[in-house]
Order: structure tokens, then C-alpha cells, then sequence
């Protein structure tokens, strides 16, 4: 009980300290913000919201403005069913990208992130 409680502590400040440092947005032409968010469509996140990997990831998406689905894989079991079932295994966070009809399943956050900056910061 007691590494419960230290858990969802430290969670708290995890979040608390994302909050108060969170990074500005990428500033874009109104054209070239639209081009991202279209491509953003495809992307949809699964994640622990005091997970300190998501909160990077989280982190990232936000500093290249990239708006993402997010999915809750902790507390909401339809999404953790999904993530299990599609992706094969409930590790977060998770990348979910649909492109030319397949669908890629992107574990590790540092894997993510290089994709995601690869994808988005030069727009």
C-alpha cells in the first residue's frame, strides 16, 4: 500500500512539474499548420497520463504542434483492450500510425519521438 501511495506521488509531480514547464507550440503559417494536422489525422498516442515516457512524448507533440489523438490505456479498458489485441502487448507509450492502409503499432519513446520530429519539424 505503501509503494501504491509513493507511486501516485510521484505521478502527481510528474505531472504537475510537466505542467509547469510544458514547452511553447512550433509557430506555423495557418497552410502549413492545416498540412500538419491533416497528417496528424492518422496518429493516435496510447499512454499513462503520469507515465514520465508519455509525458516526453506528450512533451514533443506539443513543441511541434502536432495535435494527436490521445488514448488512455490505464483507465479506460476499451482502450487498453485495443492496444493489447492490435498492437500485442500493453507497453506505453504507444504510437499508433495508419498510412497507405496498414497500421504500424511504435513502441519506446525514444523511437516516437525521433519519428515524430522526423516527420514534423521541418513543416
Amino acid at each position: 500500500m505503501l509503494m501504491k501511495a509513493l507511486r501516485v506521488g510521484l505521478g502527481q509531480v510528474v505531472i504537475l512539474a510537466d505542467f509547469l514547464t510544458r514547452p511553447s507550440k512550433k509557430k506555423r503559417s495557418p497552410e502549413a499548420q492545416a498540412a500538419v494536422d491533416a497528417s496528424a489525422q492518422d496518429l493516435t498516442l496510447y499512454q499513462f497520463n503520469a507515465c514520465p515516457f508519455c509525458v516526453k512524448t506528450r512533451r514533443t507533440l506539443r513543441r511541434l504542434n502536432v495535435p494527436v489523438e490521445l488514448r488512455d490505456a490505464k483507465n479506460n479498458e476499451l482502450d487498453r483492450q485495443t492496444l493489447l489485441n492490435e498492437g500485442g502487448k500493453i507497453k506505453v507509450p504507444c504510437l499508433r500510425i495508419e498510412e497507405a492502409g496498414k497500421t504500424v503499432w511504435m513502441y519506446e519513446s525514444k523511437v516516437i519521438i525521433d519519428y515524430l520530429n522526423q516527420r514534423f519539424s521541418s513543416v
